[in-house]
């Protein structure tokens, strides 16, 4: 089994206008049947550091979201052991990462995005990537991709 091929695509927002002193509009991930998630903050341009980059959890589907403990940008503590930072109006085509080993957690996932005010904004897309499926078909449709190509 190649453990890349079991995952499941979750578009949290799609690349969209750019957003200057606001919040992005966010679906919710649902991780029934689902071990770990990687949810990916991806920016293009930007202009002005973005206020909010959280991942919330909640047992019950549109509402009761809280924060999650080590999951926020500018307060938690990253990899290397230091206090992460908020991305900056320098992180332009930077990717920013939420790995979670979702034993224990709640079912349902949002993220918080914020982008601050700025003469133009920050564009982000954000999405996640949902492993380890306790059962999950190989198909396209099953992955919720438009077309897989393989090699």
């Amino acid at each position: 089994m190649i453990h890349a091929q079991t995952t499941k695509f979750v578009s949290v927002t799609p690349p969209a206008a750019i957003v200057d002193d606001g919040s992005y509009t966010t679906a919710e991930i649902d991780t029934k049947g689902f071990d770990y998630a990687v949810i990916y903050c991806y920016l293009g341009a930007s202009d002005i550091a973005m206020t909010a980059l959280a991942v919330t959890e909640s047992d019950t589907s549109g509402s009761g979201h809280a924060n999650v403990t080590g999951l926020i940008y500018g307060t938690s503590t990253n990899i290397a052991g230091s206090t992460s930072s908020l991305p900056s109006a320098t992180d332009d085509n930077k990717c920013f990462a939420f790995e979670i080993d979702l034993k224990g957690r709640k079912r349902y996932l949002d993220v918080t995005a914020t982008a601050g005010d700025g003469s133009a904004g920050t564009f982000a897309a954000l999405f996640c990537l949902l492993s380890r499926a306790e059962d999950l078909t190989d198909t396209v449709a099953g992955r919720v991709f438009g077309d897989i190509l393989r090699v």
